[in-house]
Protein backbone atom coordinates (compact mmCIF):
# COMPACT_ATOMS: atom_id res chain seq x y z
CA UNK A 1 0.00 0.00 0.00
CA UNK A 2 1.25 3.48 -0.85
CA UNK A 3 2.64 5.41 2.12
CA UNK A 4 0.34 8.33 1.33
CA UNK A 5 -2.66 6.07 1.91
CA UNK A 6 -1.98 5.65 5.62
CA UNK A 7 -3.41 7.93 8.29
CA UNK A 8 -1.19 9.36 10.97
CA UNK A 9 -2.29 8.43 14.45
CA UNK A 10 -2.25 11.33 16.92
CA UNK A 11 -0.22 10.26 19.93
CA UNK A 12 -2.24 9.09 22.93
CA UNK A 13 -0.53 11.41 25.40
CA UNK A 14 -1.67 14.36 23.30
CA UNK A 15 -5.26 13.35 22.78
CA UNK A 16 -6.24 11.01 25.58
CA UNK A 17 -9.92 10.28 25.81
CA UNK A 18 -10.06 12.11 29.12
CA UNK A 19 -10.56 15.84 29.50
CA UNK A 20 -6.95 16.70 30.38
CA UNK A 21 -5.71 15.38 27.05
CA UNK A 22 -8.57 16.91 25.12
CA UNK A 23 -7.68 20.41 26.32
CA UNK A 24 -4.71 20.24 23.95
CA UNK A 25 -7.07 19.94 20.97
CA UNK A 26 -9.23 22.49 19.27
CA UNK A 27 -12.97 22.31 19.90
CA UNK A 28 -13.82 20.53 16.66
CA UNK A 29 -11.46 17.59 17.26
CA UNK A 30 -12.12 16.88 20.94
CA UNK A 31 -13.73 13.57 21.76
CA UNK A 32 -17.50 13.62 22.17
CA UNK A 33 -17.23 12.07 25.62
CA UNK A 34 -15.32 15.11 26.91
CA UNK A 35 -18.31 17.36 26.24
CA UNK A 36 -20.97 18.23 28.77
CA UNK A 37 -23.59 18.22 26.02
CA UNK A 38 -23.04 14.58 25.01
CA UNK A 39 -26.28 12.64 24.71
CA UNK A 40 -25.37 9.61 26.86
CA UNK A 41 -27.19 7.50 24.28
CA UNK A 42 -26.40 4.34 26.25
CA UNK A 43 -26.83 5.55 29.80
CA UNK A 44 -25.52 4.17 33.06
CA UNK A 45 -27.52 1.48 34.81
CA UNK A 46 -27.23 -1.19 32.13
CA UNK A 47 -26.17 -4.69 33.13
CA UNK A 48 -23.05 -5.33 31.09
CA UNK A 49 -20.23 -7.33 32.65
CA UNK A 50 -17.20 -5.60 34.13
CA UNK A 51 -14.77 -4.56 31.42
CA UNK A 52 -17.31 -5.09 28.62
CA UNK A 53 -15.81 -3.79 25.39
CA UNK A 54 -19.18 -3.81 23.63
CA UNK A 55 -20.79 -1.41 26.12
CA UNK A 56 -17.83 0.93 25.78
CA UNK A 57 -17.82 0.80 21.98
CA UNK A 58 -21.58 1.30 21.68
CA UNK A 59 -21.57 4.30 24.00
CA UNK A 60 -18.84 6.07 22.05
CA UNK A 61 -20.23 5.13 18.63
CA UNK A 62 -23.82 6.17 19.33
CA UNK A 63 -22.90 9.43 21.06
CA UNK A 64 -20.68 10.32 18.09
CA UNK A 65 -23.52 9.42 15.72
CA UNK A 66 -26.00 11.56 17.65
CA UNK A 67 -23.67 14.54 17.51
CA UNK A 68 -22.95 14.10 13.79
CA UNK A 69 -26.67 13.69 12.96
CA UNK A 70 -27.72 16.67 15.11
CA UNK A 71 -29.66 14.27 17.36
CA UNK A 72 -31.77 13.05 14.45
CA UNK A 73 -31.17 9.30 14.67
CA UNK A 74 -33.04 6.01 14.91
CA UNK A 75 -31.22 2.85 16.05
CA UNK A 76 -32.25 -0.75 15.38
CA UNK A 77 -30.70 -3.44 17.56
CA UNK A 78 -30.38 -7.14 16.80
CA UNK A 79 -30.77 -9.64 19.61
CA UNK A 80 -27.52 -10.18 21.49
CA UNK A 81 -25.48 -9.05 24.46
CA UNK A 82 -25.97 -5.34 23.76
CA UNK A 83 -29.75 -5.68 23.54
CA UNK A 84 -30.03 -7.99 26.56
CA UNK A 85 -27.92 -6.04 29.02
CA UNK A 86 -29.33 -2.66 27.97
CA UNK A 87 -33.07 -3.39 27.92
CA UNK A 88 -34.28 -6.00 30.43
CA UNK A 89 -38.06 -5.53 30.46
CA UNK A 90 -39.47 -3.11 31.59
CA UNK A 91 -36.22 -1.12 31.85
CA UNK A 92 -33.98 0.46 29.22
CA UNK A 93 -30.61 2.21 29.29
CA UNK A 94 -31.23 3.82 25.88
CA UNK A 95 -31.97 7.53 25.63
CA UNK A 96 -32.45 7.65 21.87
CA UNK A 97 -35.17 6.32 19.52
CA UNK A 98 -34.29 2.62 19.69
CA UNK A 99 -35.94 -0.53 18.38
CA UNK A 100 -35.21 -4.16 19.16
CA UNK A 101 -35.59 -6.51 16.24
CA UNK A 102 -35.03 -10.26 15.96
CA UNK A 103 -31.62 -11.91 15.99
CA UNK A 104 -31.18 -11.98 12.25
CA UNK A 105 -33.17 -9.18 10.62
CA UNK A 106 -31.84 -5.88 12.02
CA UNK A 107 -30.44 -4.83 8.60
CA UNK A 108 -33.82 -5.50 6.95
CA UNK A 109 -35.75 -3.61 9.64
CA UNK A 110 -33.35 -0.67 9.38
CA UNK A 111 -33.72 -0.72 5.59
CA UNK A 112 -37.49 -0.57 6.02
CA UNK A 113 -37.20 2.43 8.33
CA UNK A 114 -34.91 4.15 5.83
CA UNK A 115 -37.44 3.47 3.05
CA UNK A 116 -40.26 4.90 5.17
CA UNK A 117 -38.24 8.04 5.88
CA UNK A 118 -37.50 8.38 2.17
CA UNK A 119 -41.22 8.08 1.36
CA UNK A 120 -41.94 10.83 3.88
CA UNK A 121 -39.12 12.91 2.37
CA UNK A 122 -37.26 12.99 5.68
CA UNK A 123 -33.63 13.17 4.62
CA UNK A 124 -32.59 14.68 7.96
CA UNK A 125 -32.81 11.43 9.98
CA UNK A 126 -29.97 8.89 10.17
CA UNK A 127 -30.73 5.17 10.54
CA UNK A 128 -28.29 2.89 12.33
CA UNK A 129 -28.47 -0.88 12.71
CA UNK A 130 -26.23 -2.63 15.20
CA UNK A 131 -25.52 -6.14 16.37
CA UNK A 132 -22.85 -8.50 17.58
CA UNK A 133 -20.84 -10.87 15.43
CA UNK A 134 -23.43 -13.64 15.77
CA UNK A 135 -26.22 -11.43 14.44
CA UNK A 136 -23.95 -9.95 11.78
CA UNK A 137 -21.58 -12.64 10.57
CA UNK A 138 -23.97 -15.59 10.89
CA UNK A 139 -27.70 -15.24 11.53
CA UNK A 140 -28.23 -11.85 9.88
CA UNK A 141 -25.66 -12.22 7.13
CA UNK A 142 -28.21 -12.61 4.33
CA UNK A 143 -30.14 -9.50 5.38
CA UNK A 144 -26.87 -7.58 5.68
CA UNK A 145 -25.75 -8.58 2.20
CA UNK A 146 -29.14 -7.53 0.85
CA UNK A 147 -28.79 -4.15 2.53
CA UNK A 148 -25.38 -3.74 0.89
CA UNK A 149 -26.63 -4.88 -2.52
CA UNK A 150 -29.53 -2.40 -2.49
CA UNK A 151 -27.22 0.31 -1.13
CA UNK A 152 -29.84 1.20 1.49
CA UNK A 153 -29.15 4.40 3.41
CA UNK A 154 -28.17 2.67 6.66
CA UNK A 155 -25.04 2.63 8.79
CA UNK A 156 -24.45 -0.86 10.20
CA UNK A 157 -22.25 -1.25 13.30
CA UNK A 158 -20.94 -4.71 14.16
CA UNK A 159 -19.56 -5.09 17.69
CA UNK A 160 -17.33 -8.12 17.27
CA UNK A 161 -16.52 -10.05 20.45
CA UNK A 162 -15.79 -13.17 18.41
CA UNK A 163 -18.44 -15.59 19.74
CA UNK A 164 -22.05 -15.92 20.89
CA UNK A 165 -21.35 -14.54 24.35
CA UNK A 166 -24.95 -13.91 25.44
CA UNK A 167 -26.02 -17.54 24.99
CA UNK A 168 -23.01 -19.24 26.56
CA UNK A 169 -19.84 -18.58 24.54
CA UNK A 170 -20.49 -20.63 21.41
CA UNK A 171 -18.38 -20.34 18.28
CA UNK A 172 -19.44 -17.83 15.61
CA UNK A 173 -18.20 -17.13 12.12
CA UNK A 174 -15.94 -14.47 13.65
CA UNK A 175 -14.27 -16.75 16.21
CA UNK A 176 -10.51 -16.78 15.52
CA UNK A 177 -8.62 -19.98 14.73
CA UNK A 178 -7.59 -22.18 17.67
CA UNK A 179 -9.77 -20.27 20.16
CA UNK A 180 -11.57 -22.33 22.79
CA UNK A 181 -15.33 -21.86 23.05
CA UNK A 182 -18.02 -24.11 24.50
CA UNK A 183 -18.53 -25.60 21.04
CA UNK A 184 -14.83 -25.71 20.05
CA UNK A 185 -13.25 -27.29 23.09
CA UNK A 186 -9.49 -27.43 23.62
CA UNK A 187 -9.32 -31.21 23.23
CA UNK A 188 -8.23 -33.67 20.58
CA UNK A 189 -5.52 -33.58 17.96
CA UNK A 190 -6.46 -30.06 16.80
CA UNK A 191 -7.92 -28.25 19.83
CA UNK A 192 -9.95 -25.08 19.59
CA UNK A 193 -11.66 -23.53 16.58
CA UNK A 194 -10.52 -25.12 13.28
CA UNK A 195 -8.35 -22.89 11.13
CA UNK A 196 -9.87 -21.79 7.83
CA UNK A 197 -13.44 -21.54 9.11
CA UNK A 198 -15.46 -18.33 9.38
CA UNK A 199 -15.97 -15.12 7.42
CA UNK A 200 -14.15 -11.81 7.07
CA UNK A 201 -17.17 -9.51 6.84
CA UNK A 202 -15.22 -6.26 6.28
CA UNK A 203 -13.70 -7.87 3.18
CA UNK A 204 -17.13 -9.10 2.10
CA UNK A 205 -18.50 -5.58 2.53
CA UNK A 206 -15.64 -4.34 0.35
CA UNK A 207 -16.64 -6.83 -2.33
CA UNK A 208 -20.13 -5.28 -2.42
CA UNK A 209 -18.56 -1.96 -3.39
CA UNK A 210 -20.60 0.06 -0.90
CA UNK A 211 -19.74 3.74 -0.24
CA UNK A 212 -17.94 3.28 3.08
CA UNK A 213 -16.38 0.42 5.06
CA UNK A 214 -14.14 0.74 8.11
CA UNK A 215 -12.72 -1.24 10.98
CA UNK A 216 -12.30 0.22 14.45
CA UNK A 217 -11.34 -0.84 17.96
CA UNK A 218 -12.08 0.25 21.49
CA UNK A 219 -8.29 0.50 21.76
CA UNK A 220 -8.63 3.84 19.95
CA UNK A 221 -11.95 5.41 20.88
CA UNK A 222 -11.12 8.71 19.22
CA UNK A 223 -10.59 6.86 15.94
CA UNK A 224 -13.93 5.08 16.42
CA UNK A 225 -15.69 8.41 16.92
CA UNK A 226 -14.02 9.84 13.83
CA UNK A 227 -15.06 6.95 11.62
CA UNK A 228 -18.65 6.99 12.85
CA UNK A 229 -18.79 10.75 12.27
CA UNK A 230 -17.45 10.30 8.75
CA UNK A 231 -19.94 7.52 8.03
CA UNK A 232 -22.88 9.67 9.13
CA UNK A 233 -21.93 12.16 6.40
CA UNK A 234 -22.08 9.48 3.68
CA UNK A 235 -25.24 8.39 1.88
CA UNK A 236 -25.97 4.77 1.05
CA UNK A 237 -24.90 1.58 2.82
CA UNK A 238 -22.06 1.94 5.31
CA UNK A 239 -20.40 -0.68 7.51
CA UNK A 240 -18.10 -0.32 10.53
CA UNK A 241 -16.66 -3.44 12.19
CA UNK A 242 -15.66 -2.71 15.81
CA UNK A 243 -13.39 -5.05 17.78
CA UNK A 244 -14.69 -5.34 21.36
CA UNK A 245 -12.97 -7.69 23.85
CA UNK A 246 -15.21 -9.79 26.10
CA UNK A 247 -13.50 -10.61 29.42
CA UNK A 248 -16.01 -13.35 30.25
CA UNK A 249 -15.79 -15.16 26.95
CA UNK A 250 -12.10 -14.55 26.31
CA UNK A 251 -10.94 -15.30 29.84
CA UNK A 252 -9.14 -11.98 30.16
CA UNK A 253 -8.85 -9.63 33.12
CA UNK A 254 -11.74 -7.11 33.05
CA UNK A 255 -9.22 -4.42 33.97
CA UNK A 256 -7.20 -5.20 30.83
CA UNK A 257 -9.88 -4.72 28.15
CA UNK A 258 -8.11 -1.74 26.60
CA UNK A 259 -4.73 -3.48 26.79
CA UNK A 260 -6.06 -6.61 25.09
CA UNK A 261 -7.72 -4.54 22.36
CA UNK A 262 -4.55 -2.53 21.81
CA UNK A 263 -2.40 -5.67 21.48
CA UNK A 264 -4.81 -7.07 18.86
CA UNK A 265 -4.12 -3.96 16.80
CA UNK A 266 -0.39 -3.70 17.51
CA UNK A 267 0.20 -7.36 16.63
CA UNK A 268 -1.57 -6.97 13.28
CA UNK A 269 -4.33 -9.44 14.08
CA UNK A 270 -6.96 -6.70 13.85
CA UNK A 271 -6.02 -4.17 11.15
CA UNK A 272 -7.59 -0.71 11.20
CA UNK A 273 -8.51 0.66 7.78
CA UNK A 274 -11.06 2.63 5.78
CA UNK A 275 -12.42 1.89 2.31
CA UNK A 276 -14.67 3.63 -0.18
CA UNK A 277 -16.52 1.91 -3.01
CA UNK A 278 -14.56 -1.31 -2.65
CA UNK A 279 -11.07 0.18 -2.39
CA UNK A 280 -8.98 0.62 0.76
CA UNK A 281 -8.07 4.31 0.97
CA UNK A 282 -6.11 4.43 4.23
CA UNK A 283 -4.96 2.40 7.21
CA UNK A 284 -3.66 3.09 10.70
CA UNK A 285 0.02 2.12 10.90
CA UNK A 286 1.40 0.06 13.76
CA UNK A 287 3.85 2.13 15.77
CA UNK A 288 5.53 -0.77 17.52
CA UNK A 289 4.82 -4.31 16.34
CA UNK A 290 4.39 -6.96 19.03
CA UNK A 291 4.40 -10.76 18.60
CA UNK A 292 0.97 -12.39 18.65
CA UNK A 293 1.91 -14.26 21.83
CA UNK A 294 1.67 -10.97 23.75
CA UNK A 295 -1.99 -10.76 22.78
CA UNK A 296 -2.88 -14.44 23.09
CA UNK A 297 -1.31 -15.09 26.50
CA UNK A 298 -3.71 -12.67 28.21
CA UNK A 299 -6.71 -14.86 27.29
CA UNK A 300 -7.52 -18.28 28.73
CA UNK A 301 -9.29 -19.21 25.48
CA UNK A 302 -5.79 -19.63 24.01
CA UNK A 303 -4.19 -21.14 27.10
CA UNK A 304 -3.93 -24.57 25.51
CA UNK A 305 -1.53 -23.17 22.88
CA UNK A 306 1.09 -22.48 25.52
CA UNK A 307 1.26 -26.04 26.78
CA UNK A 308 2.89 -27.93 27.98
CA UNK A 309 3.87 -28.64 25.33
CA UNK A 310 3.63 -25.35 23.46
CA UNK A 311 1.78 -25.61 20.15
CA UNK A 312 4.42 -23.90 18.03
CA UNK A 313 2.66 -24.82 14.78
CA UNK A 314 -0.57 -23.08 15.81
CA UNK A 315 1.27 -20.02 17.13
CA UNK A 316 3.22 -19.79 13.86
CA UNK A 317 -0.03 -19.99 11.88
CA UNK A 318 -1.56 -17.14 13.90
CA UNK A 319 1.61 -15.07 13.47
CA UNK A 320 1.42 -15.66 9.72
CA UNK A 321 -2.15 -14.32 9.71
CA UNK A 322 -0.99 -11.16 11.49
CA UNK A 323 1.96 -10.72 9.13
CA UNK A 324 -0.34 -11.11 6.15
CA UNK A 325 -2.62 -8.36 7.49
CA UNK A 326 0.39 -6.08 7.95
CA UNK A 327 1.47 -6.65 4.36
CA UNK A 328 -2.01 -6.37 2.79
CA UNK A 329 -2.99 -3.17 4.60
CA UNK A 330 0.45 -1.54 4.80
CA UNK A 331 0.44 -1.32 8.59
CA UNK A 332 4.15 -0.87 9.28
CA UNK A 333 5.46 2.69 9.40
Amino acid sequence: MDEAMTTERIKFYQTGTFTAGNRLLDEATRTVQSRLDRTNSLNSGHRACQGCGEALGARYALDAAMRASHNQLIAVNATGCLEVFSSPYPESAWQIPWMHSLFGNAPAVASGIAAALRAKRRDDVTVIAQGGDGATVDIGFGCLSGMFERNDDVLYLCYDNEAYMNTGIQRSGATPPFARTNTTQAVGEHPGNPIGNGKNVPRIALAHGIPYVATASVADLHDLERKVTKAIGVRGARYIHVHVPCPLGWGSDPAHTMKVARLAVESGLFPLFEAEFGKVICSTPIRRKVPVERYLELQTRFKHLFGPPQDTEALAAIQAMADDNIAVYGLME
